[in-house]
């Protein structure tokens, strides 16, 4: 009888030969997908388990993307639903969502100090009133959604933050509506395109984040970002910019004074997405990076000097 040391072996062979990047750590994934849990290498799988790790293996040959493979996908300390209908989240992106959580909880800190001012300066009904308004806490939007990992990162890990997530597609957000609901619908999903304005909202948001399409035209990528949605991956123009760019004039219009966008973006697009935020009113305008030390995201505050 195989063992599943025996079918692993063969399978990192297999994918080995397919060019896949990681192969023996693929084919644990698989299996344990298969098996419901990390099967121990003597354990026998059934036959059942057998022809499914198969097809699972074979798809996988084909460059098909794990994530759409298991239906799973992993985002800080979520566990979502992938399907092809939205971009599949990666490592980079956990560094954008966290910079951003950060952010959150700032203006989390800062209502908190500014009501306990309140109490000491003006009296229980002024705090009481000033609590009052902003009880709601602040408001942040995650344009470009997509599976909507980034919008419930900061909702499960800022509760007390209002989060919105903004897209254009609709089977993206039937898709982030999905994991959504998996952790309590904490985000409010909206259907809407970037390049359309949202005046109920103009500068009325704490925090922007955004992961937009930013890839240049005729960059070589991958097969398995091939399976990703088009629209979620090229940024329009000869640059790549296009996108980016009408994001970063849409968060401008959208922050309240003092407002914190955080956008990822190429490696080969800091410089001018530097120089074009502050040229539609954003300060303090920062480049960060990502693990490998790549520069990645954008980091800007709205008008406050």
């Amino acid at each position: 009888m195989t063992t599943w040391a025996e079918l692993l072996a063969g399978a990192t062979a297999q994918l080995t030969a397919a060019g896949v990047d990681s192969p023996a750590a693929d084919a644990r994934w698989l299996a344990e997908a298969v098996a419901g849990r990390r099967p121990h290498p003597r354990d026998t799988p059934s036959p059942a388990q057998c022809e499914l790790f198969a097809s699972y293996l074979a798809r996988r040959a084909t460059r098909e993307p794990l994530q759409h493979i298991t239906g799973r996908m992993y985002f800080r300390y979520l566990e979502l639903v992938s399907t092809p209908d939205a971009l599949i989240v990666r490592p980079e992106t956990e560094i954008v969502a966290e910079r951003a959580i950060e952010h959150v909880r700032a203006c989390v800190a800062a209502q908190s100090r500014g009501n306990a001012a309140s109490l000491k300066n003006d009296g229980a009904a002024a705090a009481r009133s000033r609590a009052a308004a902003q009880q709601a806490g602040p408001l942040v939007l995650d344009l470009g959604t997509g599976s909507g990992a980034i919008a419930l990162s900061i909702a499960t890990e800022v509760p007390a933050a209002r989060v919105i997530g903004v897209d254009t597609d609709p089977r993206a957000l039937q898709l982030a509506a999905t994991n959504n609901a998996r952790y309590g619908s904490p985000v409010t999903f909206l259907h809407h395109d970037v390049a359309e304005p949202l005046p109920e909202l103009d500068h009325a948001v704490s925090v922007v984040v955004a992961n937009p399409p930013y890839i240049p035209p005729d960059t070589p990528v991958c097969a398995e970002v091939r399976a990703d949605p088009a629209r979620a991956l090229w940024g329009g123009g000869a640059d790549g910019l296009d996108l980016p760019r009408l994001f970063v004039a849409r968060a401008a219009q959208l922050l309240r004074d003092g407002g914190i966008l955080v956008l990822e973006h190429a490696e080969t697009q800091s410089a001018p997405l530097r120089e074009y935020a502050r040229s539609v009113g954003f300060t303090r305008v920062a480049t960060g990076r990502d693990l490998a030390g790549r520069e990645r995201f954008l980091e800007a505050e709205y008008g406050h000097m």
